[in-house]
């Protein structure tokens, strides 16, 4: 699909009106921005998924006979929850990050875990430690005669859990869970303080390049408001479609 017209439109934009939006325009900055777009894209996906995944487990967890592991979920939803996820990210990135280093063979020092997986591991945990708690909520709120007569049909507790707990619970922390998620997706502009090449770090480059912060700072702001709105739409509508009568408002 030849876009050659548009791209020449917002070089006449420029032209007329001094709206210098190079990244649709100028060749470079459009491959460097949309690399950059991808790569927030998908630092968020990663990230919405381990962290409802360690929410799952966590809660789980939370309810588990052996004390230890009770204890060890309380300390990481502690941690998590209390410090700043921007003090994390550093402690992940240069206290953790420099003792995970390997040697290559003209004897330069390189990092064993890049910047990308770093951000989305201190992320998917920050985020985790609100979901554990999100789950755990829903799962106070399955009535016990529910789990009750689970327990009467020989689920163990693991299976009870899986087939007939999360699923209810998960319907009941679903408004929760979207609020979470959309405070995640952002909450990756942090990244940038690791020099992962996301949109705000590579928008960053432009701008000093090309002199054109407002239209930058625009673009940002359009793209995340679209990138939250799809989120809260998807799960909106999830929301309705897992909807059960008597567990949560028609």
């Amino acid at each position: 699909m030849d876009l050659s017209a548009v791209w020449d439109w917002f070089r006449v934009l420029y032209e007329t009106t001094g709206i210098k939006l190079t990244i649709f325009y100028d060749a470079f900055d459009r491959a460097r921005f949309l690399n950059g777009f991808l790569t927030s894209v998908r630092l968020m996906g990663v990230c919405l998924v381990f962290s409802v995944v360690i929410g799952v487990i966590g809660a789980w967890i939370q309810g588990s006979r052996f004390r230890l592991l009770r204890l060890a979920t309380q300390s990481y939803i502690q941690f998590f929850r209390n410090t700043p996820p921007l003090v994390q990210l550093y402690f992940f990135y240069f206290a953790l990050g420099s003792y995970l280093k390997v040697s290559t063979g003209n004897g330069l020092t390189v990092p064993l875990v890049s910047n990308f997986t770093w951000a989305a591991i201190c992320l998917s945990f920050y985020a985790g430690a609100f979901n554990v708690e999100i789950f755990r909520a829903g799962i106070e709120a399955v009535p016990k005669e529910t789990v009750e007569a689970a327990e009467g049909l020989g689920y163990s507790r693991l299976k009870a859990y899986i087939h007939i707990i999360l699923p209810l619970a998960f319907r009941i922390s679903l408004p929760a869970l979207n609020n979470n998620l959309v405070n995640l997706v952002k909450t990756t502009t942090i990244a940038y303080a690791i020099a992962v090449p996301e949109m705000l770090y590579v928008a960053n480059q432009i701008w000093s390049d090309e002199s054109n912060v407002p239209e930058m700072m625009n673009v940002l702001l359009i793209i995340y408001v679209a990138l939250v709105g799809i989120l809260v739409f998807v799960m909106g509508r999830w929301e309705r479609a897992m909807r059960v009568p008597g567990y949560m408002p028609s």
